[in-house]
Order: C-alpha cells, then structure tokens, then sequence
C-alpha cells in the first residue's frame, strides 16, 4: 500500500477503536457497558492520539493565526503614529482568536466523515454526552495550544513598544473563559453543519451571533486588563462573570440538545 493510502485506514482504525473502547471496554475484564467517564476518557484519546499523528488541526490554526498577524501588520502599518494600537489591541485580538478557532472548528469532524466513522460511533453503546464533551475538550485544548504561540507573538509584532501596563497578565482569565465557550458552543455548531453542503460559510454564521455576548464581555475585559484603567476593577469582574455565566448556561443547553442533534 502506497503511503498516501495509509491515512485513511489509520484514521478508520483509530475511530473504530476510539469507539469500542468507549462503548465496551475491555471484554475479558467487565461485560458491562462503560461507564460514562471511561467512554469520555477513550474518546478523547482518540481525538489526541490522531492529532499527535497527523497534527492538522494544530497547524493549520497555527498557520492561519500566523497569517492574520501578517494581515494586521501590513494594514497597521500604514497608520503611522495615527492610531495607538493598544485601543484596539483587545478587539484585534479576539478577531484572530475567533476566526482561528473557526478553521479548527471546521476541521474538527473531518476524521469521523471519513469513510462513515461517525455512523460507527453512533452506532457503538456510547453516551452522547462523553461524546460532545470529549470533542469539545479536545477542540479547547488544541485552541489552547495555538493560543499559547499566537497570543505572544501579537504581543511581540503589535504591543512591543506600547505602554502595556501591569495587569496584562489578566487577560489570561478571559482568554480561557471564551476559549472554553467557544470550543463548546462549536463543537455543537460543528456537529450541525457537519454534513451541509458550505458548512465552512455556516458555521461561521451560526455561531457568531451566538458567541456574542461572550465576545462582548471577554472584549470588554481583556481591554481593561491591557490599558491597565484604574477603578475598572468592577467592570472587569462583571465582565467575567458574564462570561462565566454564558459558558454555564449555553454548555448545559448544547449538552441537553446533543443527543438530539447527532442522532436527527
């Protein structure tokens, strides 16, 4: 077998085995149905163990932010002194976070289309709720991971010489509360659009006006941790809570509506 055909049978494998593990265990050791936690656990290393293999997601986030940050240096350069870039750091931010996230998102459920898996999946006694979870926490990390390159590097192309001031190291809590709600809410925007003709152009219509108020209150916040504005604290907090309050209500509604979504 040629090595451009190798792929295809290991992603299939890989699914396969994800899912019987998952949904079965090991059949010497318990003849009973996992537990929800075991299916969870076999599901979301499946999800790492292709992406340690193939390394897609990964990189094409990875590249993708790259090139947004080349798109925003060659329109903020010619401002000049005009615009003080730190004003709109926070939203210039976000922008290259979401749409980022949006790639990886898309591709998320590229290896279970392949070759009917997913149908596989479905088919295996696996809870809906491990899946959508496991999904969901392997599409969190992966966003994580290209966060960690890309949020310094905007910081080293944009905010170098910019009066940053002490606190911005608070804009870690807002990166990870928006990072937590976007990887749930997509991974359940995902799961619609996974078999629809343009899903690239759907998804992105579908979950944007939902993520908005989660990107209003991680906006809102992240700008005051970054302009450093004194007796901000308060707006800060509540801008957390927002935040913290949507992921709650909007994971729980998107993990009520999972089983209902794979299974129409």
């Amino acid at each position: 077998m040629g090595k451009g055909d190798s792929k295809p049978e290991g992603t299939l494998a890989d699914t396969a085995s994800g899912a019987r593990d998952a949904g079965a265990g090991s059949p010497a050791a318990s003849p009973r149905r996992a537990s929800a936690w075991a299916q969870y656990r076999a599901l979301l290393a499946k999800d790492l163990r292709i992406e340690a293999r193939t390394r897609e997601m990964v990189v094409s986030m990875g590249v993708y932010a790259v090139l947004v940050l080349t798109v925003y240096g060659a329109t903020l350069s010619q401002t000049g002194d005009a615009l003080d870039v730190l004003n709109v750091a926070s939203g210039l931010l976000w922008a290259m976070v979401v749409f980022t996230s949006l790639l990886g998102l898309n591709r998320s459920f590229s290896h279970e289309r392949a070759d009917g898996c997913m149908e596989g999946v479905l088919l295996a006694p696996v809870s809906r709720s491990a899946m959508f979870f496991a999904k969901a926490t392997s599409n969190f990390l992966f966003m994580l991971v290209v966060e960690v390159i890309a949020v310094p590097l905007f910081f080293l192309f944009f905010l170098a010489g910019a009066q940053v001031g002490p606190s911005a190291w608070l804009i870690v809590p807002p990166l990870l509360l928006g990072t937590v709600g976007m990887a749930g809410i997509g991974t359940f925007m995902a799961t619609i659009t996974m078999d629809t003709r343009g899903k690239d152009v759907l998804l992105a219509i579908l979950l944007i006006p939902v993520i908005f108020p989660l990107l209003y209150a991680c906006v809102s916040s992240t700008s005051i941790a970054l302009l450093d504005v004194v007796g901000q604290m308060g707006t800060y907090l509540r801008s957390l809570a927002l935040a913290g309050g949507y992921d709650v209500i909007m994971l729980a509604a998107a993990w009520g509506l999972y089983e209902f979504v794979v299974g129409s």
